[in-house]
């Protein structure tokens, strides 16, 4: 706030005359970011293509209808694989992520200065690389299927999981585990009775949260050769056959929307 003088007249403003600037400069400075951008996008983009998407949009559209039912019978094993790796990779996931967020939280750590580094970093390494690129890489490695998806999957989930339960550490009521210390009991035992009663709430709903986003991810890594019901979508884009990928994507649809309901079951169980 700011008081400056009109004829002699006092007049109330709400920001004095350089802090006004400055705030106008920064708003020059998005616009400008904003054009350059934008015309850096726009000179590598084909508009003929963009104005021709409506009508491409609509024939694809008219040949997926309607969707080949008959070939449902070729998608049950694909479906309960992606399941199976959304579920066993996060089940991976939370024996690597556990061990990890005691690392990592302040409270717990062994030490603050070299294994809680290590610790973040193996968090924020996870959490940078998307499951998709972790299954590029593990097909490489180990060759496409079902086992280089769930790896990915859990690869993926171990900082989602760990960041959230070494913060959930932190927050917990210090008087227990002081009260439980005082008695004369182990490390082991201020953790298994201190600690561990306290984050088992926040614990079951971040990896019911984590299963049913790990369902969704499932759902793409076959287009990579991860194995799911993506790879019998790749086949069927790759010979263009609309109907059933109209049908694969009304199943992925609803196996999401039920993954959804159970997460939120599950969780309005435990909270």
């Amino acid at each position: 706030m700011a008081v400056s003088e009109v004829q002699g007249i006092k007049v109330w403003q709400r920001r004095d005359r350089n802090k006004q600037l400055s705030i106008w400069f920064g708003w020059l400075c998005g616009v400008a970011l904003f054009m350059f951008c934008w015309k850096y996008i726009s000179d590598a983009t084909t508009w003929y293509f963009v104005v021709d998407a409506p009508r491409i949009i609509g024939d694809i559209t008219s040949r997926m209808w309607p969707p080949r039912f008959s070939y449902m019978s070729e998608l049950w094993v694909p479906i309960w694989d992606t399941i199976n790796i959304a579920t066993l990779g996060t089940l991976v996931a939370i024996v690597m992520a556990v061990p990890v967020a005691f690392l990592a939280a302040n409270n717990t750590t062994p030490s603050k200065t070299i294994i809680r580094p290590i610790a973040l970093l193996i968090i924020v390494s996870s959490r940078s690389i998307n499951s998709l690129i972790w299954a590029l890489l593990l097909v490489s490695i180990i060759g496409p299927g079902v086992f280089a998806g769930t790896l990915a999957i859990a690869l993926r989930s171990i900082g989602f999981i760990a960041k959230l339960l070494y913060e959930a550490i932190e927050e917990i009521d210090t008087n227990q585990v002081e009260a439980i210390s005082a008695t004369g009991a182990g490390q082991a035992q201020v953790i298994a009775y201190g600690i561990v009663p306290q984050i088992l709430p926040a614990f079951a709903g971040i990896t019911v949260f984590r299963w049913d986003i790990n369902i969704r991810e499932s759902t793409v890594l076959g287009l990579v050769g991860a194995g799911g019901i993506g790879l019998q979508l790749s086949a069927s884009l790759n010979v263009l056959a609309w109907p059933q990928v109209l049908l694969i994507l009304i199943i992925i649809f609803v196996a999401v929307i039920i993954s959804e309901w159970v997460s939120a079951r599950v969780r309005h169980a435990i909270i």
